[in-house]
């Protein structure tokens, strides 16, 4: 059977935040949890950014397009606050933050589409017009993130639904914040330490204490899971354990279609509800019931 994550999908649901001036990678490093001050041409970085509780007010693909201009690829629904709460700590920073999402085109390509191939994650390559950034991969295919000048051709391929390609985003296990979920997560409550989102040998940055706590005191209760579910669900919904269904043990982040049917999620969790008994979404007619699918990589503690 044929993998049905191959082509080329046009990403309406992705907006572009631009970051111009001498001091764009500085100003960027002091304010979310990867390394910006060493980004080099051939990179791209997985960051959040945190409230000073060490919550996720949204989550990037960023790159630099040339030594003074990063451009930070997120939903396009959490751009406008986004966008609103960055700019308010430039302060003297040389540095201009803009709204670029109709300056660019976005493009996901998977399968055969992909450049190259597969190669590891967050490693980038520059074309004549576009730069390319490798993505995880999901359900066995290479993926990678095109982003080029609007007026610039589109890339040749196969057309891909723009469905296919969320639901390839969900089989990845690497987890785009949107509305629903803000300030719901620390980092790692979405594995991002584990897939290149927290650098722990960085500078200080908003909501990095709560970080670095989570991780070297072992008081981190939440993980991000794929689970699949027969009925659809709401980004946002909470999560139960069957055996209790008075608190919530977790939330689902992402959601989409699952070409065989029903429907696969990004699910944050606790590992112990995960690892005892059953889940589901809801206890409303029953709620829906949640089947746990592996992590398609290792998570940090287990490297």
């Amino acid at each position: 059977m044929t993998n049905p994550l191959n082509g080329i999908a046009p990403l309406s649901h992705l907006g572009v935040i631009r970051v111009e001036g001498e001091d764009a990678a500085k100003f960027l490093h002091g304010q979310l949890t990867q390394d910006f001050a060493l980004l080099g041409m051939d990179q791209a970085r997985l960051a959040a950014f945190l409230s000073a509780k060490g919550r996720m007010q949204a989550s990037f693909i960023g790159f630099k397009r040339s030594a003074t201009e990063v451009l930070l690829v997120c939903s396009r629904d959490l751009l406008p606050p986004t966008l609103k709460r960055l700019s308010m700590f430039v302060l003297r920073a040389k540095a201009r933050l803009t709204d670029a999402t109709g300056d660019f085109a976005l493009y996901g390509l998977a399968g055969d589409a992909v450049p190259g191939g597969s190669q590891p994650a967050w490693t980038k390559t520059d074309t004549a017009n576009a730069s390319v950034v490798h993505l995880y991969p999901a359900d066995g295919q290479p993926r990678a993130l095109w982003v080029a000048p609007a007026s610039a051709p589109a890339p040749a391929g196969p057309a891909l639904d723009e469905a296919l390609w969320r639901w390839g985003e969900v089989k990845s296990g690497v987890a785009t914040l949107t509305t629903p979920v803000v300030e719901a997560f620390v980092p790692q409550m979405l594995n991002y330490e584990s897939v290149g989102g927290v650098n722990f040998k960085k500078g200080c940055y908003p909501g990095q204490e709560v970080v670095a706590r989570s991780q070297f005191r072992g008081t981190l209760k939440r993980r991000a899971y794929i689970a699949h579910a027969a009925g659809e669900v709401e980004v946002g919904a909470e999560v139960f354990n069957t055996a209790d269904l008075e608190q919530p043990c977790g939330t689902v982040v992402q959601m989409a279609p699952a070409p065989g049917g029903g429907f696969d999620t990004i699910v944050s969790l606790q590992i112990s509800a995960a690892q005892e008994g059953s889940v589901q979404v809801g206890t409303e007619g029953g709620g829906i019931a949640l089947s746990l699918l592996p992590l398609p990589y290792p998570l940090l503690e287990d490297i």
